[in-house]
């Protein structure tokens, strides 16, 4: 997210962003002009760094030339409060719209960059987790415990209309995915990842999904920009432009397909379709 102080062209634009997704940021990017970034298989992409890559991509092609210096961090919902402050320009990681409607007198929403219906997602637990690894249907997940936040709405939402267990609220991603990873937990819901059999792992955590099944989120995914920045609507004139070129480049479906995000429907059960 970017922080501003009075800054000129010239000068980078201060981003704080998660220090897990910055790391695989850094290491599929490795010191490329993003512009020309045009191909999105690496081991290290996902979701939340095609949304960077994305969104910087828009902001360019949309005549939006600052330039960026981020920050790593362990980040939380503060961030939140800073754009709607003004200290804060831009998420680079995309809101879903029942999010960022919430905030709507405070910033402003870009045009999707991931549609209402696209998002699946999958079922993620630990390897040594056999009970969950055989999941085959609906029914199957009322053995099962899941960990999500009520501060995303819509997971929130889609989640507590499933058949789970128990739904245990937590608000920080790296803690979720530690909970699953110790089995205090059965399953996270997460972008499927790219690597060849859509493992995730970082650090000592390792989690792998539920083979052939899916969730989907009803809901779309934009950038979400603060009204209250100096920057705030040059930026957000920019993204759309820039998004909008991207869409017919075809550049958007392509990142996130080759990002593992995006699956053949053919080939998954979507268990609350």
């Amino acid at each position: 997210m970017f922080f501003y102080s009075n800054a000129s062209e010239a000068e980078d634009i201060i981003i704080y962003i998660r220090d897990d997704v910055y790391e695989d940021y850094q290491a599929f990017v490795d010191g490329k002009d993003i512009a020309t970034i045009n191909d999105f298989q690496g081991k290290t992409v996902r979701r939340d760094v095609i949304d960077m890559i994305l969104a910087q991509k828009a902001l360019k092609l949309g005549g939006f030339n600052h330039s960026f210096k981020y920050i790593p961090g362990k980040l939380n919902f503060r961030n939140t409060k800073m754009l709607q402050q003004g200290k804060l320009l831009i998420s680079f990681d995309s809101y879903w719209l029942s999010d960022a409607n919430a905030l709507e007198s405070d910033i402003y929403i870009s045009d999707a960059v991931i549609k209402k219906g696209e998002y699946v997602a999958g079922l993620y637990t630990s390897p040594k987790n056999k009970a969950a690894l055989n999941i085959k249907k609906l029914e199957d997940l009322s053995r099962f415990t899941a960990v999500s936040t009520p501060k995303w709405r819509t997971d929130w939402q889609t989640l507590s209309q499933l058949p789970l267990k128990q739904l245990v609220a937590e608000d920080e991603w790296l803690s979720m995915a530690r909970m699953v990873n110790l089995m205090w937990i059965d399953i996270i819901f997460m972008p499927f990842n790219s690597t060849k059999d859509k493992t995730f792992s970082m650090d000592k955590i390792t989690l792998i999904p539920v083979e052939n099944v899916a969730i989907k989120f009803d809901d779309s995914r934009h950038f979400v920009l603060s009204k209250k920045h100096p920057l705030g609507a040059q930026a957000f004139q920019a993204i759309n432009i820039g998004l909008k070129k991207l869409r017919e480049q075809k550049l958007i479906t392509k990142a996130y397909t080759q990002a593992g995000f995006f699956v053949d429907r053919n080939k998954i059960n979507i268990l609350n379709n």
